[in-house]
């Protein structure tokens, strides 16, 4: 009995150990909006060997925070160790969408996650400092934000994904504060056309941005990522576009998370 009970003991110690990942709480300092910023950093065990890294960029949704990710899907500390892949999580001051407010000057989520804070990364981390090492991703808002954002910086980013996102933000002019970061829907239709993902894909042309998009089939998001899924298809830009059994909750995103890392994984491994 004492023997079966260490055997059980090792294996749960042995299985804790296995997954070492550090978890980290820092303030960075965005020189646009003057002022620091909290993130989670997780580098993986295989950080301490002295390598570089690539990095994912995991974006919380509207009304939560940077501890959203880390808090409600521990294992994503696995799936870094399983990758060697150190993943950040920003803050993104629960209802930011991660523009540049046209509204507000000091409302610039857009540059301190795309420009600032990947520069903080890159000089604080062992990472690799290359577009075909850094992805994207995110929940709802964050989905909509990781889009917009590697559409916008193609240059920075080589992979990008959503889960759940809110990709057309048109249809929801009264809804998780956007009206106070573009101003009134009915005054100002053509800046949230502009700033609405499923309107920028002209942006985009085949094969330069690796592109996973996920979303439940009971999701109240469900229909504005068909209608992506379609122009990306019309416009020729090849990505993979996943719907599952699901709604709009956080053991959905627990699941496809796991299939978000895997496919960057696989995208920085690519050869050529």
């Amino acid at each position: 009995m004492k023997r079966v009970l260490f055997l059980g003991l090792a294996v749960l110690l042995g299985a804790q150990l296995a997954f070492a990942a550090k978890v980290d709480t820092v303030n960075t300092y965005s020189a646009a909006m003057k002022k620091n910023i909290k993130a989670v950093v997780i580098t993986p065990d295989s950080y301490t060997q002295g390598k570089n890294m690539p990095v994912v960029y995991l974006l919380h949704g509207a009304g939560d925070s940077y501890s959203g990710w880390i808090n409600k899907v521990p294992a994503i500390r696995q799936y870094a160790d399983t990758y060697e892949t150190i993943i950040v999580c920003p803050d993104g001051n629960v209802t930011s969408w991660y523009f540049d407010s046209p509204v507000d000057p000091e409302w610039k989520y857009e540059t301190y996650v795309a420009t600032e804070l990947v520069n903080w990364i890159d000089k604080n981390y062992k990472t690799i400092k290359d577009r075909k090492a850094r992805a994207i991703t995110g929940l709802s808002m964050g989905g909509h934000g990781a889009l917009y954002l590697s559409f916008r910086h193609q240059d920075i980013f080589g992979a990008a994904g959503s889960m759940s996102g809110g990709v057309d933000i048109t249809p929801f002019p009264l809804n998780w504060n956007i009206a106070k970061r573009l101003g009134d829907y009915d005054k100002n239709q053509d800046r949230w056309k502009e700033n609405t993902v499923v309107n920028m894909t002209h942006l985009l042309v085949p094969n330069r941005l690796a592109l996973i998009i996920d979303c439940g089939k009971e999701d109240f998001f469900y229909q504005v990522n068909m209608k992506l899924h379609e122009q990306l298809q019309y416009n020729n830009i090849p990505h993979d576009f996943i719907i599952r059994p699901g709604v709009h909750n956080w053991e959905y995103w627990a699941n496809a998370i796991k299939y978000q890392l895997m496919y960057f994984n696989g995208f920085f491994n690519k050869k050529g």
